[in-house]
């Protein structure tokens, strides 16, 4: 193969046969004169691969059947981003081919390799002599070709350098030096085989130089000293601790397999631990472990490879064990008998300390005292506490000691640890450590003593000033008598009581009441100072409590209504400034006996009450006087004023500065129908009933049938009390109907519309106003024009059912116009609808024109008339 360089790092030429097989050596590259720093190469044709001295081989089989192949190797300095670009041209040569074909052949005839021999093992830290040969390479191709061998990789031309080389002739492998396994395990080269021209017929060879490992390093442990702890009295098998070695031979060989042992503890006594051989493990031996006899244990280890062969190599580390307390010691006093004394009455002194030996390590859980008294003090005039420092018990007085009581007490105190007591093995439990002390009360001269010493008293609110409310005495402790002694409240308190200075009797000195200053709270502490002929004092305290009192009368909040027509009862509430139970429930009543006739009072709830009249009264203002009494029995009287009003809602009948209250027109609640007045009614109406009869039955169906047919026949009224169509059916003969009064009054037809005009004073009339199905009776106002006919037909029980008093219809009296309150012109309607059914009704369209439809009532026809009388009373 040849290989012409053309300008580095533009062009190369290579001469190969035309075809090549996969593995092949193109040629090489000089790289370095390219990129020398070049940290990555590659191919832009995977086909060609370029091994980092510049050889080019090939990876498939590739056919020059262009007789001309083009592929780019790349160079790249990655840390100084440089790029180098290399082109490579393959030209197929004729005479490569054969020769390359020859050689083949030649080669495949010998069945023997020996390129690729087992990797090479040198011992490590080996004497030499040096050069020490430890492999040869040899290539087939040799017996056709003359052959050099080369070498690079760590070791040859990387680090270490130097450690070995290759015969270029002969490919033996040699050692210049020894090598340490632990600092490089393995060497990985790469051979060449070339011919004088550069050509490869063999594929680089990766042969491995293996170091073999020598047993030249000891074990070791990690630490020198290893620390560890175990809490006294523990069970044999405990685990402590684990010893860790570690050896830099090859691992899972003999170099490496450690053997642990103890050597030495101290202190020398029976032996306490082992370790296990093999993972180094230190467990408890023996049950013998007392803190209080052995606090620490030193154990000296060894380690030793070869699994322990006296010929392997060792080290030794050391083991610290400590002993943990644990509460197997009970604490104990050091005296079993206390004496102390102490002043009577003296608070909060120390009296007493009291020692204790405990055999566990001080300052632990186990140590620690807690003292508890379990006899002598059942009114807890004594205390006992723990000081932390030195572990004594601390006796106090907290509660002062009477001489005159009790001379001197008797204790007995126990003690224990924090921590729980813990029973060693092969120990016995002991007894509870017990003392007892005995406690002299020492006499010394006091001053009046208050029995008791905190008295609390009642009194009621809204007592006068003076009122007594108690007595608080106090007495000598020595003579047991209260004789002089002088009796002071101490500045600064209530001033709302006082105290007799000789007779102790407490008294107001104000009229009590919760609602003033200091009273407010309802109650307060006063520090009495009682003082004997030799000026000792003793102090109690009294406690004033006041108790609520009915010292207000219920009232009722709010004293003017307005009741309208509908009677609508009136709610009275009342309130009380009183606290229970001097409040509510309240109890209402008419104050006078003569409007307690005409008004009565009804409970609500607690609070309220409802005011209402009892029967008819007439429209006015009234004053009623109410009494109200609490739960105390206190009793207070309101005046209420209502304004019984002939009105729809209250707002009509509030005055409004000069203005009187809106009254609409009303009846004399006195005047009532006389016997004859409704005698009158009855027979009227009997003769309107007849007269419709005679009517109905002799009239024919002449002219009027004729009329209706053409006018009428879609204004027929049905009357029925149902809502389903009526079982009364129309009666096919015509009955005229003309009705005319004294002033000119006739029926009127006007296309669609019927009316029954009724002539009043000037021109008011009753009229029929128009609507689908809807007929009306009204007034209209003054007109003019001829009279005309109008007739329209009725069955007997139609108009029987239409001035029947049972109907529920009503008088609609509905005011037209405001503002002409002259005319008096007034709407009677009723409402028709659907199928002959008589579904509205007929009745006053506001109740508060009731006086104005009376009037208007008198002017009518008797007929009329007696109808809508019926049903304004309905």
């Amino acid at each position: 193969v040849l290989s012409l360089c053309c300008e580095a790092c533009k062009k190369v030429v290579f001469h190969v046969p035309s075809e090549l097989e996969a593995g092949t050596l193109v040629g090489r590259v000089n790289l370095k004169e390219c990129l020398q720093s070049a940290e990555l190469i590659s191919s832009s044709d995977p086909v060609f691969k370029i091994l980092e001295d510049g050889s080019v081989y090939t990876t498939s089989v590739v056919s020059l059947s262009s007789e001309k192949k083009t592929f780019t190797i790349l160079l790249e300095d990655i840390q100084e981003h440089v790029e180098k670009r290399i082109n490579v041209n393959l030209v197929a040569d004729e005479k490569k081919t054969q020769k390359t074909r020859h050689a083949r052949d030649t080669v495949l005839k010998r069945t023997k390799r020996t390129w690729g021999p087992i990797p090479s093992v040198m011992m490590e830290n080996s004497l030499g002599p040096f050069p020490l040969q430890i492999q040869q390479v040899q290539s087939d191709t040799a017996q056709n070709y003359t052959i050099y061998y080369s070498a690079h990789g760590p070791g040859i031309d990387q680090d270490p350098k130097g450690l070995f080389y290759i015969e270029r002739e002969t490919g033996n492998i040699f050692a210049t030096r020894a090598v340490d396994r632990e600092q490089y395990a393995s060497f990985q080269i790469i051979c060449f085989a070339t011919t004088p021209d550069g050509y490869s017929p063999e594929k680089p060879l990766k042969h491995i130089i293996k170091i073999e490992d020598d047993n030249d390093n000891a074990p070791y442990f990690n630490s020198s000293v290893q620390e560890f702890c175990v809490p006294e009295n523990s069970k044999p098998g405990i685990e402590v601790g684990k010893m860790i070695a570690e050896d830099k031979d090859e691992p899972l060989t003999l170099h490496t397999a450690l053997k642990y042992r103890i050597v030495s503890q101290t202190p020398t006594v029976t032996p306490v631990f082992s370790i296990h051989s093999d993972t180094g493990v230190i467990s408890v031996l023996s049950p013998q472990l007392d803190r209080e006899l052995v606090s620490k244990y030193i154990l000296l280890v060894e380690v030793r490879d070869m699994a322990g062969q006296p010929f392997g190599l060792c080290s030794t580390g050391t083991a610290v064990i400590t002993i943990e307390d644990t509460n197997d010691n009970a604490p104990s006093f050091k005296h079993v008998q206390y004496e102390a004394q102490v002043e009577e009455n003296r608070v909060n002194v120390e009296i007493l300390r009291i020692s204790v030996a405990d055999l566990d390590e001080p300052g632990s859980l186990g140590s620690r005292a807690v003292f508890e008294i379990i006899r002598g003090n059942d009114d807890r005039s004594f205390e006992i506490t723990t000081d932390r420092n030195t572990n004594e018990g601390v006796l106090c007085v907290v509660k002062g000691l009477d001489y005159e009581n009790s001379r001197q007490r008797i204790l007995v105190i126990t003690v224990n640890n924090e921590a729980p007591y813990v029973l060693a093995p092969h120990s016995r439990q002991l007894a509870q450590s017990t003392s007892t002390v005995t406690v002299k009360v020492i006499d010394v001269d006091e001053g009046p003593v208050f029995k008791p010493c905190f008295l609390s008293l009642e009194v009621k609110e809204c007592e006068q000033m003076g009122t007594h409310i108690g007595r608080y005495l106090a007495e000598d402790p020595e003579t047991g008598n209260g004789e002089d002694i002088c009796y002071r409240i101490a500045p600064g308190q209530c001033n709302w009581i006082n105290i007799g200075e000789k007779t102790g009797e407490i008294r107001t000195s104000k009229v009590l009441d919760r609602d003033v200053g200091e009273m407010r709270r309802g109650q307060c502490n006063i520090t009495v100072l009682a003082i004997d002929r030799n000026g000792k004092t003793g102090t109690g305290t009294v406690q004033v409590i006041i108790k609520p009192g009915n010292k207000n009368y219920p009232r009722i909040t709010k004293t003017e209504y307005v009741m309208c027509r509908d009677r609508k009862p009136i709610c009275l509430t009342a309130q009380d400034a009183d606290e229970s139970p001097f409040s509510v429930p309240f109890v209402y009543n008419v104050a006078d006996r003569s409007l307690s006739a005409s008004w009565k009072v009804t409970r609500h709830n607690d609070k309220s009450a409802y005011l209402s009249p009892k029967g008819d009264i007439p429209f006015g203002k009234y004053i009623i006087p109410v009494s109200v009494s609490d739960n105390g029995g206190k009793q207070g009287i309101s005046s209420i004023t209502v304004n019984y009003c002939n009105c729809d809602t209250p707002s009509d009948c509030i005055e409004d500065g000069n203005v009187p209250p809106r009254d609409l027109p009303r009846a004399d609640p006195n005047v009532t129908l006389g016997v004859w007045a409704i005698l009158a009614m009855i027979l009227g109406s009997l003769l309107l009933l007849l007269i419709l009869i005679t009517i109905c039955g002799c009239c024919g169906s002449g002219v009027m049938h004729r009329q209706v047919t053409d006018d009428c026949a879609n204004h027929n009224l049905i009357i029925s009390n149902t809502e389903a169509p009526g079982e009364e059916v129309m009666d096919h003969s015509i009955i005229p109907l003309q009705n005319a009064n004294d002033h000119g009054g006739y029926g009127v037809k006007t296309g669609d519309q019927q009316t029954f005009e009724m002539v009043k004073g000037k021109g008011h009339t009753l009229e029929s106003v128009k609507g689908a199905g809807h007929q009306t009776l009204g007034s209209v106002k003054e007109g003019g024009g001829q009279p005309v006919m109008d007739t329209c037909r009725y069955s007997y029980s139609e108009w029987q059912n239409f001035t029947h008093p049972r109907l529920g219809e009503k008088v609609h009296l509905c005011r037209q116009d405001e503002e002409q309150k002259h005319s008096e012109d007034y709407l009677l309607s009723y409402n028709y609808e659907g199928k002959g059914s008589l579904a509205g009704s007929v009745g006053c369209c506001s109740d508060q024109h009731e006086e104005e439809a009376l009037d208007f009532l008198d002017q009518l026809e008797p007929k009329f008339r007696t109808l809508a009388e019926t049903c304004v009373k309905r």
